[in-house]
C-alpha cells in the first residue's frame, strides 16, 4: 500500500518534495496557504529566477556560509544538473550566465513555476491551495532503538477549517520569514519548538546594510563597479569580496554587500521588531508590510546591530605607492586647480562632491598647497574608504533568512527529525544559508528532494 505523505508549503522545497515522493510511489497531498504556488519563487532574481548554480558539485560547498557538511547527502543526491534536467524535461529551457548562474531562457520566473506545476499534475499529487495548516497531529512515541530516541510520532495535520488529514509522514517546508508578504509568517517554527526542536536565532540574510555616516547617504544612487570591500568586527574579518555595490538613502546595497551581510547579521545583528519571541511575524505588523512605513522602505526601517567597519578599496588594481605617484603627477599638471576640480578623474559620479569632506581637505584648496600628509590621507581614503555599519534592513528586504531549525536535530541523510518520527524538514526552515548565485535555491531543491524520497520509503 502506498505511503500517504503530506507536504506543507508549496515553495521550491515543498514542490520538489511532493514531486519526489510521488515519483517514489507515495500518495501525496501538497498544501499551500496562498492562492498559488511559488509566490516567493516568483520574485527571486528580480523576477528572472536564478534557480541554481551550474558550478562543480564539490565547489558548491565553498559557497555555503552555514553548516555545509549537513548538506553533503542532499546535494549529492540531487545536484544542480539534476535540477536543470528536471526543469527542462518539464518544458522550460534554461541558460547559464556569468558566474554559472542558471536562469530560464525566457527570463520569467513564472515559467519555472509552470514547469513545476506541470510535474505536480503529471505526478497525480493532490494540491490544496488557500488551505492553512494550524498544527500537526502527534502522539507520544517510545522505541527500543537506542539510536532513535523519538519523543513523538506524527500522524497528520489539522487544517484551519477544523478538518484533520491523516498521513504516514509530514514534510514541513514553509520557509523562513524573509519577504513575509509572500506568506512566510514563521508560524511553523512555533509548531516545531512545541515538539522539542530548537531554533538558531532568525536574522535577515543577503540584505542591505545600514551606515552611520551622513556622507554615505549623500551619494545615494551611486553604483560602484570593480571595487573591493572588507567588513570587520573589531579585529575580526567578517567578510570580503570584489564586485559591485550601491549607495542608498540608508547605507549600502548591491551584490558585494549582500555577500557579506549574512555573516554580519549572524555575528552582529540585533533582533527584528517584526518577530515575536517565537519567531513569527507579529500580527499587528503584518498589515503594515510594504506600505512605505517603518516596515516598508522608510529610512528608519532597520534592525540595530553592533557597529562594524566597512572598508571600500576604490582602486584595487593599484597599490598605495602607485596611487601616490599618480596624485603627484596630477597635482603637478594641474597645480593651479582646486582640489575639487581634479576629483572627477579620481572618484566616480557624485562622490567628488563628498570626497573632500571624507578625507578632511577643503574642496577649494589649491592642489599646489596640499601637503604630503594630506596627499597620504587622500590615498588612504581611495584604498580604505571607511563607513560604520550599524545594522541591517529588516526581513521585508532580505532575500533569505539566516538561522532556523538546528540541523543537529535533523538527520542529514533523510531530512527526518531526530526528535519526532515521520516528520521531515526541508528548505529555508533549516539553519543553513549560502551566498547569492543560485546556491540557496539549490539547497531548497536538494533538501526537499531528499525529504520526499525518504518519506516515501
Amino acid at each position: 500500500m502506498a505511503a500517504e505523505i503530506i507536504v506543507v508549503g508549496a515553495g521550491p522545497a515543498g514542490m520538489i518534495a511532493a514531486i519526489a515522493a510521488a515519483k517514489a510511489g507515495a500518495a501525496v497531498t501538497l498544501i499551500e496557504a496562498n492562492e498559488k504556488a511559488g509566490k516567493k519563487l516568483f520574485i527571486t532574481g528580480k523576477g528572472r529566477c536564478n534557480l541554481t548554480n551550474a558550478c562543480d558539485t564539490q565547489e558548491f560547498f565553498s559557497h555555503v556560509l552555514r553548516n555545509p557538511k549537513f548538506l553533503y547527502s542532499s546535494i549529492y543526491d540531487f545536484d544542480a544538473s539534476a535540477v536543470m534536467d528536471m526543469i527542462e524535461e518539464a518544458g522550460c529551457p534554461l541558460k547559464t550566465e556569468r558566474g554559472e548562474r542558471v536562469f530560464p531562457v525566457s527570463d520569467h520566473s513564472a515559467d519555472i513555476i509552470a514547469a513545476l506545476e506541470r510535474l505536480i499534475r503529471q505526478s497525480g499529487i493532490k494540491f490544496l491551495k488557500n488551505t492553512k495548516v494550524l498544527g500537526l497531529v502527534r502522539e507520544a512515541y517510545s522505541s527500543d532503538d537506542e539510536k532513535k530516541k523519538y519523543r513523538y510520532i506524527i500522524k497528520g495535520v489539522f487544517l484551519e477549517n477544523k478538518e484533520t488529514l491523516e498521513a504516514d509522514a509530514v514534510i514541513v517546508a514553509t520557509g523562513g520569514v524573509s519577504y513575509p508578504t509572500t506568506g512566510s509568517d514563521g508560524n511553523f517554527f512555533r509548531h516545531l519548538t512545541s515538539l522539542g526542536h530548537t531554533i538558531v536565532s532568525l536574522k535577515p540574510g543577503l540584505v542591505p546594510l545600514v551606515v552611520k555616516e551622513e556622507s554615505c547617504m549623500r551619494m545615494q544612487g551611486l553604483a560602484l563597479k570593480n571595487v573591493s570591500v572588507s567588513l570587520k568586527y573589531g579585529k575580526k574579518l567578517i567578510g570580503s569580496g570584489f564586485g559591485e555595490l550601491l549607495f542608498t538613502h540608508f547605507g549600502v546595497s548591491g551584490p558585494l554587500i549582500l555577500a557579506v551581510s549574512s555573516d554580519y547579521s549572524r555575528l552582529c545583528g540585533g533582533s527584528s521588531p517584526m518577530l515575536t519571541d517565537t519567531y513569527e511575524i507579529r500580527k499587528d505588523k503584518t498589515s503594515q508590510l510594504g506600505k512605505g512605513n517603518d516596515f516598508g522602505h522608510s529610512s528608519k526601517a532597520y534592525i540595530h546591530g553592533e557597529e562594524a567597519d566597512l572598508y571600500i578599496d576604490l582602486k584595487p588594481a593599484a597599490n598605495e605607492e602607485e596611487l601616490d605617484e599618480r596624485l603627484i603627477r596630477e597635482f603637478s599638471q594641474g597645480q593651479n586647480k582646486y582640489f575639487k576640480n581634479i576629483l572627477a578623474g579620481l572618484v566616480p559620479g557624485q562622490m567628488k562632491d563628498v570626497f573632500p569632506d571624507i578625507c578632511g581637505i577643503q574642496a577649494d584648496k589649491p592642489v599646489n598647497s596640499i601637503t604630503r600628509e594630506e596627499r597620504r590621507e587622500i590615498v588612504k581614503c581611495l584604498k580604505n574608504l571607511h563607513f560604520t555599519i550599524i545594522g541591517t534592513r529588516d526581513f521585508n528586504e532580505a532575500i533569505i533568512t539566516v538561522g532556523g531549525i538546528n540541523v543537529k536535530e535533523v538527520n542529514p541523510s533523510t531530512m527526518e527529525s531526530k526528535l519526532v518520527k515521520n516528520l521531515y524538514i526541508a528548505g529555508e526552515m533549516l539553519d543553513t544559508d549560502s551566498v547569492t548565485g543560485g546556491y540557496n535555491l539549490q539547497t531548497a531543491w536538494s533538501t526537499g528532494h531528499l525529504a520526499g524520497v525518504s518519506a516515501a520509503e
